[in-house]
């Protein structure tokens, strides 16, 4: 497939620039634009000279001046402590605020669509704030859906709220290309979708024939860019239904970006146990390393503390079962200071070794309030230090080593009572024997 790569257009008129001199009438205007005022702009607009207000371009980065005139200047974009160039127009104006007389009439007495005097054109902020209205009427009369601002993205890669479906669905309708890169990181409208969590988005894009495999400048495809997304846990199923659907759609779970990361190495880092089991049930590889030498338990291991909330054991066990190379036993008075606050995560690690042994050092490795919290966990954990595993636990860890790798898929094939079954996949107890 070929690529495509927008280049930003030079198209910036200078027809009247109002600048810090601003007189009277161009500040009317502007407050007109601002409220929507629709009659004040029709007015204005009749009395210019050869409708020169149409394509006036406002220059709004000394906020001082702008102040002696009584109104509403809290909409304008002024963070810089240093002066810089804020250019604006009126078709910008009324289509990022949605107020679809006003560009309507403006557009219908021609003013320039394509005018980007500050890199992006009004089409770009009407999806930018999910104006459908204005979006629609804006390609209409002809703008291009495929314009790009100064960094390269295009109206596509600007819709990032739900509220912006209905704006994707016009600029694919009138010809956007959905798997435009843009010039900044070389992401697609896919990458972006994926990334905000925009499940239609995503579904909007694959039945427009949207690259699963596009890879970014960092060698992500949107796959990488659901999974390593940071998200809440309100916000997790929702990226599991779009990794769901990108696996469905047939994106690769072994693609490795630039650090040789795979989408299974993301979900361990944003800590989400659906996302990491469909990629293992997929036959991700569970002891892939990255450029770091981190495995995917490593990862998880790191993280688990700052995620409790997620749920990160599942993750822990659900490595394990799959074939996760153990950690090392020397290793575990470390593992467990880390990740003391998790007992389960503990408990999972233990469950996959035959025998341990334990020290002082191990209960010098829980803080004490964690260890008063999880009293009766560790009690049992440490009094494996004077006796050992049970029969069962034995029988348990041979029966793991025969059938490692295919744990998950073997044990429900084995016939056997679903208590055993859950034990073999190291269900959780709260305690160790």
């Amino acid at each position: 497939m070929q690529k495509t790569i927008f280049k930003t257009p030079k198209k910036i008129r200078n027809d009247v620039i109002v600048t810090r001199k601003a007189e009277g009438q161009e500040l009317l205007y502007w407050n007109a634009l601002s409220l929507g005022d629709e009659n004040t702009v029709i007015n204005i607009i009749n009395e210019s000279e050869t409708n020169s207000m149409l394509n006036v371009i406002f220059d709004t980065s000394d906020v001082e001046e702008w102040k002696n005139y009584r109104f509403n200047y809290r909409g304008l974009r002024l963070w810089s402590l240093t002066y810089e160039q804020e250019l604006t127009t009126p078709l910008h104006i009324t289509a990022g605020r949605g107020y679809v007389d006003c560009l309507k009439y403006l557009l219908m007495r021609g003013s320039d669509v394509e005018l980007a005097p500050g890199g992006k054109t009004a089409l770009h902020e009407a999806c930018l704030n999910a104006r459908e209205e204005c979006a629609k009427l804006l390609l209409m009369y002809g703008a291009n859906p495929n314009s790009v601002t100064e960094d390269g993205y295009t109206p596509l890669h600007l819709c990032t709220t739900p509220e912006s479906l209905q704006c994707a669905t016009l600029l694919l309708q009138f010809g956007a290309t959905v798997n435009g890169s843009c010039l900044q990181d070389d992401e697609t409208p896919l990458h972006v979708a994926a990334s905000c969590g925009l499940e239609e988005h995503v579904d909007l894009y694959l039945r427009n024939g949207a690259s699963i495999e596009k890879q970014n400048d960092e060698g992500q495809t949107p796959l990488h860019s659901a999974c390593s997304e940071p998200h809440g846990t309100q916000e997790m199923q929702r990226y599991f239904n779009i990794c769901q659907k990108l696996v469905s759609a047939g994106a690769s779970i072994f693609t490795a970006n630039q650090d040789m990361q795979t989408p299974l190495h993301m979900a361990c880092k944003t800590v989400n146990p659906n996302i990491v089991d469909l990629l293992l049930q997929h036959g991700a590889l569970v002891n892939k390393m990255s450029y770091g030498s981190e495995t995917p338990l490593h990862i998880i291991l790191k993280l688990a503390c700052f995620n409790l909330d997620h749920c990160p054991e599942h993750i822990v066990r659900s490595l394990v079962n799959y074939g996760a190379i153990r950690v090392w036993p020397g290793a575990l008075p470390k593992v467990l200071h880390h990740c003391c606050q998790s007992p389960r995560i503990i408990e999972v690690l233990i469950n996959t070794y035959d025998r341990v042994k334990i020290t002082d050092t191990w209960k010098e490795a829980v803080v004490p309030e964690i260890l008063q919290k999880h009293q009766g966990f560790y009690d049992s954990l440490f009094a494996l230090a004077n006796k050992p595993r049970s029969l069962q636990h034995l029988v348990r860890c041979k029966l793991r080593v025969i059938l490692e790798g295919q744990i998950p898929l073997a044990v429900p094939k084995l016939g056997l009572p679903t208590y055993l079954q859950n034990y073999l996949l190291l269900t959780f107890q709260d305690y160790v024997h």
